[in-house]
């Protein structure tokens, strides 16, 4: 049973650390109790701004805290790493996308949380986000009537300034834009139409101007629905793009999420209401608490999170390959 009040420490203080603390500190039944990063200017700044405890060493704060819930907001390559040791540690976890770096590391976590009996929610936010939620349950009532195809697009400045070292270096990463954007096109295709990729086409380009990862890529994939999907996306210099089109036989969809939702009936799209709660972290954490109390699977169980991952697996397969990637879901 979950105690009246359980303790969050966040492991990694940059800047997504911040959506995490402000979740925690908006719902009731939680509290901040740490955080660790070994940028020592990082994360006193953050403790500092919430009043807890900086530590340089996660397992040292794991170990002197006791945390109820570990947000793991590491670099991809770090994920597995800390969520062993959060579940060594009898800790429940909020663990960042994508999950691991491979399938493998993916399953090594899921045996650790099973061994440790905690819950872990992985962060695939478009579970959350409300443009994605008005427009799933659109969907599910049938109005745009039966899906006929989804088509993706996202582009993005990638390789801008801004973005840390490590995102662009494959073995820390896991890859470019499809390892990182890519992985939330693929599960907001598989979310929104209930149905599971079967088959994989793909093709990349390395064009970046910094570390050795993919700049853009164009996948084809089909679901076990019979569906066919597309995602598309650029991470070159060019206008910014975030749509996803879901078109069925009796109307059409633009989601642009975090922005808006329209409708298409026959005619030109037209924006439909969307109603507000609370931030998609508040949302992830009420699952999160609710699957602690309930002993159930949280919204996004690890099993989820390992499937995206298999999945990026055949694109990378598919784009070296040039060949037809089939997903083995037995």
């Amino acid at each position: 049973m979950a105690k009246a009040e359980l303790t969050v420490a966040v492991i990694g203080a940059g800047a997504i650390a911040g959506r995490h603390f402000s979740a925690v500190a908006e719902l009731e039944g939680l509290r901040a109790c740490a955080v660790a990063d070994l940028n020592a200017e990082r994360v006193e700044e953050a403790a500092a701004q919430y009043g807890i405890p900086a530590y340089l060493d996660y397992r040292e704060m794991i170990q002197r805290e006791r945390p109820d819930i570990v947000a793991i907001a590491l670099p991809h390559y770090l994920h597995k790493e800390a969520a062993l040791f959060a579940a060594s540690n009898s800790c429940h976890m909020m663990l960042e996308k994508p999950m691991a770096l491979t399938v493998d590391e993916c399953d090594e976590i899921i045996q650790a949380a099973q061994i440790g009996e905690v819950c872990v929610l992985v962060g695939h936010t478009q579970h959350y986000m409300a443009e994605n939620i008005q427009a799933k349950l659109m969907i599910d009532s049938g109005l745009i009537g039966d899906l006929v195809m989804i088509h993706d697009v996202r582009h993005t400045d990638y390789f801008r300034d801004s973005r840390p070292d490590w995102f662009l270096e494959k073995k820390k990463s896991g890859g470019g834009i499809l390892a990182n954007l890519g992985t939330h096109s693929i599960d907001k295709i598989q979310w929104l139409t209930g149905s599971r990729v079967c088959k994989v086409n793909a093709s990349i380009s390395h064009n970046g101007n910094r570390g050795d990862v993919e700049g853009s890529g164009l996948i084809y994939l089909e679901l076990e629905n019979g569906m066919p999907a597309s995602i598309v996306q650029a991470g070159y210099v060019g206008a910014a793009r975030n749509e996803t089109e879901v078109i069925g036989t009796k109307g059409m969809l633009k989601l642009m999420t975090g922005d808006s939702l329209w409708l298409s009936a026959g005619g030109p799209y037209e924006r439909v209401e969307v109603p507000r709660s609370v931030s998609p972290f508040e949302l992830q954490y009420m699952d999160l608490l609710q699957a602690i109390s309930s002993g159930g699977d949280t919204g996004c169980p690890p099993s989820y999170g390992r499937d995206i991952i298999a999945i990026l697996e055949k694109v990378y397969a598919s784009a070296v390959s040039g060949k037809e990637q089939y997903m083995d879901w037995s």
